[in-house]
């Protein structure tokens, strides 16, 4: 049994993320949408304004945790004052999971506050597996760990990001964030084939897909969160869809935010775009064809 089934992980449909300019609309006109999340930093907070709108969002939407600055990969300890934080935030929302990035930005006491790439070695693979182990088992919920988008590499690389990727959520025994919106951004700047990396991931492990908007500056490609999505993150999004199933999805629009409605509509763009996948209608478009879905078996899922 695979590890979505094991943990019956729901498929919440559609979602974006719940951001300020967007608390009045939502808290006073709750619009339609599927779910929401939330920035777990953002409220992990003993009471006051934060908890009050939480309350208020969770009072009409599903709502999932989503961490920036566990830095899973770091060499410093894990942090229990932070872990339990969580625990009593995830004990308010009840999310069917929680997630935050495979990544390092924690160097000594020093907080970096950016998501930075590892290297993708067997090295790394053993020590951030054991690290998830111990944060699931504090938890005590699944957790899924998202690819970061990534502007370097490190010579003593000897795995494929996505190979790294797939080893992490196997013997850690974990879920996956699988952002192709990051997929993307890392293809262009490091030169590979964005399509080999959707048809690796561990389908049965993914538990939430993110797609957001880039900047591309030509030579090089920023993951900004402050655009619609791109065509061809679109196209990545409707091959990994026949991949995956039916898997919640979330349109992340952290920058430069726009209207709700402007958003919304990005919303409802993968929701048919979604839709549209798993109903076999574009089964041969962009290569996600039934060669594809062939191979899931093949992969390490």
């Amino acid at each position: 049994m695979g590890y979505r089934q094991r943990h019956h992980i729901p498929d919440l449909g559609v979602g974006v993320g719940f951001r300020i300019p967007h608390y009045p609309h939502v808290l006073g006109e709750k619009p339609p949408m599927d779910w929401f999340e939330i920035i777990s930093e953002n409220f992990m907070v003993r009471g006051g304004r934060p908890l009050e709108n939480l309350e208020r969002l969770l009072a009409s939407y599903r709502v999932v945790n989503h961490g920036v600055s566990m830095s899973i990969g770091a060499s410093t300890p894990l942090d229990t004052e932070y872990l339990a934080k969580l625990k009593a935030l995830i004990a308010r929302v009840k999310p069917p999971w929680c997630s935050d990035h495979l990544c390092w930005g924690q160097a000594s006491k020093v907080v970096l506050h950016d998501l930075l790439p590892l290297p993708q070695t067997k090295a790394t693979v053993a020590h951030v597996a054991e690290r998830v182990k111990r944060v699931q088992g504090t938890l005590e919920i699944p957790f899924a760990l998202e690819n970061v988008s990534s502007y370097l590499t490190y010579n003593e690389s000897t795995l494929t990001e996505w190979e790294m990727v797939c080893e992490v959520a196997e013997k850690a025994d974990c879920g996956l964030l699988f952002d192709v919106n990051n997929v993307y951004v890392s293809s262009r700047n490091h030169g590979f084939d964005p399509n080999l990396y959707i048809d690796a991931v561990p389908v049965d492990r993914v538990v939430q897909i993110h797609l957001a908007g880039h900047t591309d500056k030509g030579k090089y490609v920023l993951d900004t969160h402050s655009d619609h999505v791109r065509e061809e993150v679109w196209q990545l999004y409707r091959r990994a869809i026949a991949r995956c199933g039916a898997v919640s999805t979330l349109v992340e629009w952290d920058d430069d935010i726009p209207t709700w409605d402007v958003l919304a509509r990005e919303a409802e763009m993968a929701r048919a775009a979604r839709a549209e996948v798993l109903r076999g209608d574009a089964a041969g478009a962009d290569g996600a064809d039934e060669v594809v879905r062939a191979r899931v078996g093949a992969t390490c899922a």
